[in-house]
């Protein structure tokens, strides 16, 4: 869990993201969400008017890392992602989030 990982002296990151492509409509929220619990991450994600998907992930370092990579090349099945970008990347001494949401 996050605290075992925490006593290995990794640190928490939160780092904010947004994924452009064909993203919207093809369950990439709630793939992204299931990814996120699956690595015991916390944060949330949104679809925005603009045709995106945006949000944060918090959670270890190590963690943090493999949902970029999720979000940079895999996403939801049938979604087609040109680029992620992510943004205001920090190290956090705690989750600001309970667990992941999807927000409308």
């Amino acid at each position: 869990g996050v605290a075992a990982a925490m006593e290995e002296g990794e640190g928490l990151l939160s780092v904010d993201y947004e994924v452009f492509g064909k993203v919207q409509g093809v369950f990439f929220r709630k793939y992204t969400q299931g990814e996120a619990k699956r690595l015991g991450l916390v944060g949330w994600v949104q679809n925005t008017s603009h045709g995106t998907v945006q949000g944060q992930i918090q959670g270890p370092t190590a963690r943090v890392r493999e949902l970029q990579d999720w979000l940079r090349k895999i996403g939801s099945p049938q979604s087609r992602i040109s680029r992620a970008d992510f943004s205001n990347e920090k190290e956090i001494t705690a989750l600001e989030h309970k667990d992941f949401q999807i927000l409308k």
